[in-house]
């Protein structure tokens, strides 16, 4: 995790360091304060992303993935209207399931979202074309939080990259 600082104002020191002859003025201890202003602030903005993922993650095992592994009547109808039967909803419901443990494992939170991600934007084409946009808000409403995660995660990605490459 980086840490977040902030530029000294140009002609003082350090903290701690003062030029020969001089004293230490007000304003390196400004650059300190924003300094760590902007550490707490960072650090509240990983907790609450980390917060998000967990009630994504939660969402998409609990109230997503299980009623289709179960094969619950509302979306064993819903598939069926599909046509695609227990095999597409076993399918989209194991989808989902892996999304949200990977939402879960740093080095595959970003990957996760896009691929999460691209289920909604699936779900959304499908709630619009075949069930005449009746819960089309759901899909797009989920793309925004998992966009803000792909993006802010985005560096994992290089991880994931170097962990692969190693087992090639």
């Amino acid at each position: 995790m980086s840490e977040i600082t902030a530029a000294v104002p140009t002609g003082s020191t350090p903290t701690g360091s003062t030029p020969t002859g001089s004293t230490p003025t007000g304003s390196t201890s400004a650059g300190v304060v924003i300094a760590e202003s902007a550490t707490a602030r960072g650090r509240r903005a990983r907790i609450a992303l980390r917060a998000l993922q967990v009630l994504l993650a939660l969402f998409y095992a609990i109230a997503s993935a299980l009623p289709k592994l179960i094969g619950h009547e509302s979306a064993a109808e819903s598939f069926e209207r599909l046509g695609w039967g227990s095999a597409g909803m076993y399918t989209i419901g194991a989808l989902e399931l892996a999304g949200a443990i990977a939402l879960l494992i740093p080095v595959l939170q970003s990957v996760a979202a896009m691929a999460l991600s691209a289920l909604m934007v699936g779900a959304f084409i499908v709630q619009t074309t075949v069930f005449d946009g009746q819960y089309a808000a759901t899909p797009v409403i989920l793309l925004v939080p998992l966009t803000l995660i792909a993006w802010a995660r985005r560096r994992h990605n290089a991880d994931l990259l170097r962990l692969l490459r190693r087992r090639v």
